[in-house]
């Protein structure tokens, strides 16, 4: 039988740094985006922004080399690289809102399937703010997810309509979740790659939303 564990947050996070093009400036939100800066192909140049300020910074640090000056947005130490530079808060956005961000990736709550986009606040509760989320979203020129597939009661977080207040309309482009990665096309989702030992049907019977099953679709690709 083959083996049917999910894909890790490290074979995500590899899946979604394959995307990234050669100078593209990338942005990379809070939780488990932020592993993205682990996997860089060495032939292309790209450069990290963290919204608190960092541009250009390497992958996080381990144990001995943490720098207390030096953390990503999710508070996580990082290393610095040739080139680095350190802004204050306002001109990191201002980075973020004129459209300098290629990509950010991003976690989600849910995403819809004309790539709406739900990640600030879960419907019934109360507190917090939208914070920066509504300005890498519609200021990145274009937002990749990274998210658990279903929630930890089961629930689909690939939906047809986001049940889950809005971030930002229409934005999200890719979707890679522990089952697979999806692409967000005018006709709905697109099951382009999917998690080793899964079928179709399984990932269409946990997910909200009609899949496009291509004759081209693929085993998750990484190069762990």
């Amino acid at each position: 039988m083959a083996n049917r564990e999910p894909l890790s947050r490290q074979a995500m996070a590899d899946r979604i740094a394959m995307e990234f093009e050669d100078g593209w400036v990338v942005n990379l939100g809070v939780g488990m985006p932020t592993l993205c800066s682990n996997f860089v192909h060495p032939e292309r140049e790209i450069t990290y922004q963290s919204e608190n300020g960092l541009v250009n910074y390497g992958p996080l640090a381990v144990e001995g080399e943490e720098d207390p000056n030096l953390v990503n947005a999710g508070g996580q130490y990082v290393i610095p690289i040739p080139g680095m530079a350190v802004l204050d808060h306002a001109d990191a956005f201002a980075l973020i809102r004129a459209g300098y961000v290629d990509v950010t990736v991003l976690g989600a709550y849910e995403v819809a399937a004309n790539g709406d986009l739900a990640n600030w606040r879960l419907a019934g509760r109360k507190g917090g703010g939208i914070g920066g989320a509504m300005d890498l979203a519609v200021g990145a020129r274009n937002v990749f997810v990274m998210m658990e597939h279903t929630t930890r009661e089961g629930a689909p977080r690939i939906v047809e309509r986001c049940a889950q207040p809005i971030t930002a309309p229409g934005v999200v482009k890719l979707v890679a979740t522990t089952l697979g990665l999806f692409e967000i096309t005018p006709d709905g989702f697109v099951l382009r790659e999917i998690a080793p030992g899964y079928t179709p049907d399984e990932v269409q019977a946990a997910t909200g939303a009609k899949l496009i099953v291509p004759p081209d679709m693929r085993e998750f690709r990484t190069r762990e």
